[in-house]
């Protein structure tokens, strides 16, 4: 394949409410659309970044410049026979996953509509429907608490996961946990607490959770190894996890139980795909996480879902849990078994809304 033309988007999609973490507030969609061209034909992909660097370094001006100054002109510059050759093509520049990522997805979506095939059939994919849960933000309110939770379920989410942080904890999950006795259960502390706070996260032991994620900073394995070998609750890594050598590392020093992959965060599908091998081949319990992407993104995230290994409950959720309005028509839906079908199109599977994507773009390039 040879790329034409690449066009770039920053974009602010609306959340229907603020979502907040331990660490910070998110009140739109920030991503980096990509749209390819190459023989006649388009490519979608979304790089799905904040715009402020808590999650992750990276952020929309981060991504937009590394992804217009550096990755697009190799893309322009090299033919590309598969996608699987991106990761190499980016080999030379250091992380910058997300913005990388936008790029591969792009190049997946063009490379399945060339040779009519899905995105889930050219990975390997066997499902055809995502056992798929929920995420709650931190709410201060234990009342507002327990309504968003009755009302997720209500819709038919089976697994509801609910953000925690230092001083905002054990009382939120004991309140859940008694509300809704049978639920699945899990807790996200996304790097909030330290290894001082080992007694309390102990605590958490006796409400029965499925996991707790990412409890201490991306780059503190070794604690997170001890506190593994301290509580029952399996941990889950999320943050650390940004290559197949990560996954390797943490499985050598027995850091967690639980790996979340997060195709946009490993820097592409093809790197996600190794640690899902990887993972499968050592016995890793694996499930495939969001990051809050519109419906381009979200067709990518569920293709990935649908390899064998990621047998726990993804963390995808309809488009409407998020967006009144999401730049894809058709956009996805929760079943009534909790699940949400793997789109079976040609590439991604998904059709863009393009008149109202130009409504929600906030700055245009287009790189020839």
């Amino acid at each position: 394949m040879k790329i034409d033309r690449v066009e770039l988007r920053k974009i602010l999609l609306p959340f229907r409410k603020p979502f907040e973490t331990s660490g910070w507030v998110q009140n739109g969609n920030y991503s980096i659309i990509v749209k390819v061209f190459s023989e006649g034909q388009i490519g979608w992909g979304e790089s799905p970044v904040n715009n402020l660097p808590y999650y992750t370094e990276e952020t929309t001006s981060t991504v937009w410049n590394t992804q217009k100054e550096f990755l697009v002109p190799l893309f322009l510059e090299n033919r590309i026979s598969h996608p699987k050759e991106v990761e190499k093509l980016f080999s030379r520049i250091r992380l910058n996953n997300i913005a990388k990522s936008g790029l591969e997805f792009a190049l997946w979506d063009l490379y399945g509509k060339l040779e009519n095939k899905s995105l889930s059939e050219m990975l390997g994919g066997r499902k055809k429907k995502i056992s798929v849960g929920v995420s709650v933000g931190v709410i201060d309110d234990l009342k507002l608490l327990q309504s968003q939770v009755e009302e997720h379920i209500s819709q038919g989410y089976k697994r509801i996961k609910i953000k925690i942080k230092p001083g905002w904890d054990l009382v939120p999950v004991k309140k859940i946990r008694k509300g809704f006795g049978k639920v699945m259960l899990q807790a996200d502390a996304n790097c909030a607490y330290q290894i001082k706070d080992i007694k309390k996260i102990q605590k958490l032991d006796e409400f029965n959770l499925l996991m707790i994620e990412q409890p201490f900073a991306a780059d503190n394995l070794l604690d997170h190894a001890l506190l593994q070998k301290k509580i029952k609750t399996k941990v889950c890594l999320d943050e650390s996890i940004v290559s197949l050598e990560d996954a390797k590392l943490v499985k050598k020093i027995n850091a967690c139980k639980i790996i979340n992959v997060k195709p946009a965060r490993v820097g592409g599908l093809n790197q996600a795909k190794k640690i899902h091998d990887f993972a499968v081949k050592n016995k890793i319990s694996l499930w495939c996480g969001g990051m809050l992407e519109t419906g381009i993104g979200r067709a990518v995230n569920l293709a990935l879902a649908s390899l064998p290994g990621f047998k726990l409950t993804s963390d995808i959720s309809a488009s409407s849990r998020y967006f009144i309005r999401d730049i894809v028509h058709h956009p996805f839906e929760l079943n009534k078994d909790s699940t949400i079908n793997v789109p079976d199109g040609r590439g991604l599977g998904i059709d863009v809304d393009e008149d109202y994507l130009d409504r929600v773009t906030l700055e245009k390039l287009e790189i020839k």
